[in-house]
């Protein structure tokens, strides 16, 4: 454990909970630290201060504050209104609710989680955690996937009996579960009914290559109903990019070119999603054999600012790419001939 946080909460019942006990325990790398503490700013500020991290209120309802890094990892303080106990019953999951003293000490594992732990099993804390908060329904497929565990089958049960509430916690939430999600874990979330009522479908998840691109199977999963979700616009331009992308006719270096113009910088990934393997080696060819420099520039043109620059330019760069012009001079007689044509 940090010496900073013993440092911070010095004097004062404060425990480690969640999912840092579970990771250690499994022996998976820690990244995230959820500290539950009478005073929970005061210690946030002590930490802060040591460990030079940024520190700022996680939920002014709840008292919940945030110290982060600049490498992703943060350190979370939040309530401990009674005893460490009732905080753990109020858990999502037995693997979830187990506590360990920051002072020291056995560990406070009143739901058996660690039995469970040993079992590989994911066992509600309460009838009511799905209704309580119904993002869990998600976290439940996610952590199945991550961890590799298996839903017991009154967790399970509850699973499809709340399916229909999966879409109304905010939507940052549901794409932050989504997006951690790995082919099978949105298999699993269909079978459990949770996929329709977002929106989502496994229509294309056979059809397609997997591509390592950030939110592709989001994009495979949802296709225009991405829309429905706050996602980045680095995301909806990926969306628009995969949904429009067509597959070439033929591997020649013409047509592999208008493909690229259509689909870079995704261009593998939008033949992923096209199912077209068979193109990867000449998009990977084509990007190697790229100029380093175009053949002309606008200014080159003795052409008024606009759209006709553009297209002249992109004229240029195709017929490069299919070989039929190598020098500037070349660029310009082609150039002068679509003009006066």
């Amino acid at each position: 454990m940090d010496s900073r946080i013993r440092t911070a909460v010095a004097g004062v019942e404060a425990y480690v909970v969640g999912g840092a006990v579970r990771d250690e325990l499994l022996g998976r790398q820690v990244v995230d630290v959820d500290v539950a503490i009478p005073d929970p700013e005061v210690a946030a500020r002590i930490y802060a201060g040591l460990s030079k991290g940024a520190v700022f209120p996680l939920s002014e309802k709840h008292g919940a504050w945030r110290v982060a890094f600049r490498d992703g990892t943060t350190v979370d303080f939040t309530p401990l209104d009674g005893p460490i106990e009732d905080d753990l019953h109020t858990r999502d999951f037995t693997i979830n609710a187990i506590a360990q003293p920051v002072a020291g000490g056995d560990y406070v594992d009143p739901l058996a989680g660690r039995a469970d732990l040993e079992a590989r099993t994911l066992r509600a804390v309460s009838s009511s955690i799905f209704e309580d908060d119904p993002l869990r329904l998600l976290r439940a497929v996610r952590l199945e996937d991550e961890l590799g565990f298996a839903l017991d089958g009154p967790t399970e049960e509850l699973v499809r009996r709340h399916a229909g509430l999966v879409a109304d916690p905010a939507g940052e939430r549901i794409v932050g579960e989504l997006e951690r999600l790995s082919p099978s874990g949105f298999e699993r979330a269909d079978e459990l009914g949770l996929l329709a009522p977002l929106g989502g479908s496994l229509e294309r998840l056979g059809s397609v290559d997997m591509a390592d691109t950030p939110g592709y199977l989001l994009v495979v999963v949802f296709g225009e109903n991405l829309g429905r979700f706050p996602v980045s616009n680095e995301l909806r331009r990926l969306a628009r990019t995969l949904l429009r992308a067509e597959r070439p006719e033929d591997d020649s270096p013409r047509t592999i070119h208008r493909f690229r113009r259509a689909t870079e910088p995704w261009a593998l990934t939008a033949l992923a999603f096209l199912g077209a393997e068979d193109l990867y080696a000449a998009v990977q060819a084509a990007r190697v054999a790229e100029p380093k420099e175009p053949l002309l520039r606008g200014d080159e043109l003795g052409l008024e600012p606009g759209p006709e620059i553009g297209r002249l330019l992109d004229l240029v760069a195709e017929e490069r790419a299919a070989g039929t012009i190598s020098t500037r001079e070349e660029a310009l007689r082609l150039v002068e001939r679509e003009r006066s044509s």
